[in-house]
């Protein structure tokens, strides 16, 4: 079941698209008609139940051919929708363009968890999201396999450059965020930050554009000062394809990707009458 608050916000995705009303397909004549969404290349199938949803708001019937998180090829039926023709091509392009950019995350970061299956790193989506979408964007780096992270700032701490920049000093933000909360994360951009963050009490720290060798060099410090056991550590910063392994291979619990939802290439998919 959709909760009212994403029900809402789909009703408003169709609702900016239609605005006054589809004039076009007001020039149809009224026909039942069926069609079906399918797939012009391999991918990860990620927002059929908000398609579905997209298509109940106009009084269409789907039904779900592939559910979220199939592999699917070129050709293949993901969903069949019937009803009223004009209905149906009212709904269309919003259902596509949300089905196309959350299969697209989710078949990215497929790709990317499969890369790096063979280590103990996990992979995590990041807030650099599409205003408006973060809640979809996530939910399809979930689908594909991935974390979602903080969905939201009141989730939890992360202490970063700019916050540091405002406050007093690293060691004073950590010694707030320990008297409030058991588990916060502190981003660093070299070693000794993160030996300090970690001697503080951080529990997760983020080595933030670190390269896999100066991230195998502070695990071995944090080992031999017998703290490495006491911290999650995070790689982030520009991580793609080409190095997820190398990075995947220092160690690190999490690799935190951004690009995954802030330049993601949608799958190419297709409503046909």
């Amino acid at each position: 079941m959709l909760s009212l608050n994403i029900k809402k916000q789909l009703a408003n995705f169709l609702s900016e698209d239609i605005g006054k009303g589809d004039i076009t397909s007001a020039l149809l004549p009224k026909r039942k008609i069926s069609a079906r969404i399918i797939s012009r290349e391999n991918a990860v199938v990620a927002g059929v139940k908000y398609a579905k949803e997209i298509f109940g708001l106009k009084g269409c019937n789907v039904k779900i051919v592939k559910k979220d998180g199939s592999k699917i090829k070129p050709n293949e039926t993901i969903m069949t929708i019937t009803g009223n023709a004009d209905q149906i091509l009212m709904c269309e392009r919003t259902a596509l363009n949300l089905l196309t950019r959350m299969s697209g995350i989710a078949t990215q970061t497929n790709d990317l968890v499969g890369k790096i299956s063979k280590s103990k790193a996990e992979l995590y989506a990041t807030r650099k999201t599409a205003p408006g979408l973060r809640y979809f964007d996530k939910e399809a780096v979930e689908i594909g396999g991935g974390k979602k992270h903080r969905l939201k700032l009141d989730e939890m701490v992360m202490i970063k450059d700019n916050h540091i920049a405002v406050g007093d000093s690293l060691v004073s933000l950590i010694k707030s965020a320990k008297r409030k909360y058991k588990k916060f994360e502190v981003e660093v951009e070299n070693t000794p930050d993160a030996i300090l963050a970690a001697n503080e009490g951080a529990t997760i720290i983020m080595l933030d554009n670190f390269s896999p060798d100066q991230i195998r060099k502070t695990i071995l410090i944090l080992k031999n000062m017998k703290l490495r056991s006491r911290v999650m550590l995070e790689a982030s910063g520009g991580i793609n394809s080409k190095n997820i392994v190398k990075y995947a291979n220092t160690g690190v619990d999490i690799i935190s990707v951004g690009s995954i939802t802030n330049s993601v290439k949608g799958i190419d998919l297709s409503l046909e009458i």
